[in-house]
């Protein structure tokens, strides 16, 4: 039986879903409320494995409507908040910034000063039975801005976003930032790397890569295809993400990231050699559906995270390699398209 409840918001994205299932499992005495809108890229399918859980609530909401996150953290009387939810897609941002400074900005305000308004009687002053509550805010290493050839962002990194969504990112950051330093709210923010795995929107890069090549069209990549990401399997990130909610320090912000950098062109080449594996065409080689395109505005060269301080003050590290998780991505998309893409299932 739960004797506390937290709030998840966007918790029917990509790494929310994937969060939700680990942390009910692993933290038997707490509940979870879903606040998501299901936009485009939230799916209440992706937590259909919990959907009868006792301790999971979802609500259909939107992070900026006040009177709604009030009377969410008043009916379930929340303990806790994990910050997914966010617009999250850069070439989306590019041409629609306006929805990227609402969600990512003005939501994370909402949220937060709810939080600080039920919890806390006033500046440095939780009310008694909210002196543990904490607001965990999950964020990008896109705020670093770009790296050169070496190099690695660390907690200490000065803040320099280029793309609407990195800046949106970075404001809604300052935000938390101000309300742990201005009136003693316990707040932890966490940056992550690029994440991967099941459940990730069809928009994004790996998810692209798979579904074109199955479906026999051009696998597209942005520019030479040597921009660089470190690549963090997403059950790792959430198993870093409970870490921090859990025994982070209040005010310390954590750099996740999976020691995983690879380029656009190693990840097309590898997933387009494993499909050749698991999924053979009746002719050729999927590699020979890679083409280039002309690059992304604003398109940072390289990011890369030192995750040494959540590894040494909390213990965590990443378990996958991007070797082990990329087939284990592949197999579970393989199996999603299987009932979408029927025509190709024969061929295998």
């Amino acid at each position: 039986m739960a004797n506390k409840t937290i709030l998840v918001t966007g918790g029917a994205g990509f790494i929310g879903s994937n969060f939700i299932p680990y942390f009910l499992k692993n933290n038997p005495d707490t509940a979870v409320v879903n606040l998501d809108l299901l936009t485009y890229a939230g799916d209440e399918a992706n937590l259909a494995e919990i959907k009868n859980n006792e301790r999971y609530t979802f609500v259909k909401g939107d992070i900026c409507d006040r009177s709604l996150v009030e009377s969410i953290f008043k009916e379930y009387s929340i303990t806790g908040v994990i910050h997914f939810a966010a617009e999250s897609h850069v070439d989306n941002s590019i041409k629609n910034p306006g929805v990227f400074i609402e969600t990512n900005v003005n939501g994370t305000f909402t949220l937060i000063d709810v939080a600080y308004k039920f919890w806390m009687e006033k500046p440095f002053h939780y009310k008694p039975e909210f002196q543990d509550s904490r607001f965990l805010h999950i964020s990008t290493d896109e705020v670093y801005g770009t790296l050169g050839e070496t190099g690695l962002f660390t907690e200490e990194t000065s803040y320099a976003p280029n793309s609407p969504y990195s800046a949106s990112k970075a404001g809604s950051d300052m935000i938390v930032r101000s309300y742990h330093h201005t009136y003693g709210l316990n707040t932890v923010i966490t940056n992550c790397s690029n994440n991967y795995g099941p459940k990730q929107h069809d928009e994004k890069l790996i998810p692209t890569v798979i579904r074109k090549a199955i479906k026999g069209e051009n696998i597209p990549i942005y520019g030479d295809g040597k921009n660089i990401r470190d690549w963090l399997y997403v059950l790792d990130h959430c198993k870093g993400i409970n870490l921090a909610y859990l025994n982070g320090s209040a005010g310390e912000v954590y750099n996740i990231g999976g020691r995983n950098e690879r380029n656009n062109n190693y990840i097309a080449k590898a997933i387009c050699e494993l499909l050749d594996s698991l999924k053979p065409k009746a002719h050729g080689s999927y590699l020979e559906q890679i083409t280039y395109v002309e690059d992304r505005a604003g398109h940072d060269r390289r990011y890369a995270i030192d995750a040494t301080k959540i590894e040494n003050e909390l213990d965590w590290k990443a378990d996958e390699d991007f070797e082990s998780g990329i087939k284990k991505t592949i197999e579970w998309y393989l199996n999603k398209y299987a009932t979408r893409l029927p025509e190709f299932v024969s061929e295998s």
